[in-house]
């Protein structure tokens, strides 16, 4: 993916508009805290419907949230010099949501195996948000690249916005 010439990602100023937004680590690790609550209802219900509801927020939670990293944050941080090794894990493991999140809206509450698909995409978040936010993770790398994560938040923010409104469209 081609990294936009005309964002600066070390930029310090920050125009009004975009101060109010959060900083992008902050929107990130807001959009976990909510697909973790989400995941722990999936499975503390034994009803279809509220599980059908749930896993529809999960996976459509999880593809933003992986678009907008992949589109504004990843290359800022590839850009920044963030270990590629980090960075290619990052990417490997957002395939292998995207796929299970295909599989998930695909099925619903009692085909076989629909469950298990929803445990399984919870664990592998977990683990993928506990690399991105231990000491040392990605978040951690990014703030010590010198990111203006003020402008990267304000960018995701848009972009996250924009994509909801087209699932909403959609649906």
């Amino acid at each position: 993916m081609a990294v936009t010439e005309t964002r600066s990602t070390t930029r310090k100023t920050k125009t009004p508009a975009r101060a109010a937004a959060p900083d992008a680590i902050k929107l990130l690790k807001d959009d976990h805290r909510q697909v973790e609550a989400w995941f722990d209802e999936f499975e503390s219900t034994n009803s279809g419907s509220k599980k059908n509801k749930l896993a529809t927020q999960i996976c459509l939670a999880l593809r933003v949230h992986t678009q907008i990293e992949e589109e504004i944050l990843y290359p800022a941080c590839r850009e920044a010099g963030i270990e590629e090794d980090m960075m290619d894990e990052a990417d490997v493991e957002h395939d292998g949501a995207k796929k299970l999140i295909a599989e998930i809206e695909a099925g619903s509450a009692g085909d076989d195996h629909w469950d298990a698909k929803v445990k399984v995409l919870g664990e592998m978040i977990k683990h993928h948000v506990k690399e991105e936010e231990q000491r040392g993770g990605m978040f951690a790398k990014a703030k010590q690249a010198d990111l203006d994560l003020n402008e990267l938040g304000a960018e995701m923010k848009a972009r996250k916005d924009e994509l909801m409104k087209q699932s909403k469209r959609r649906n």
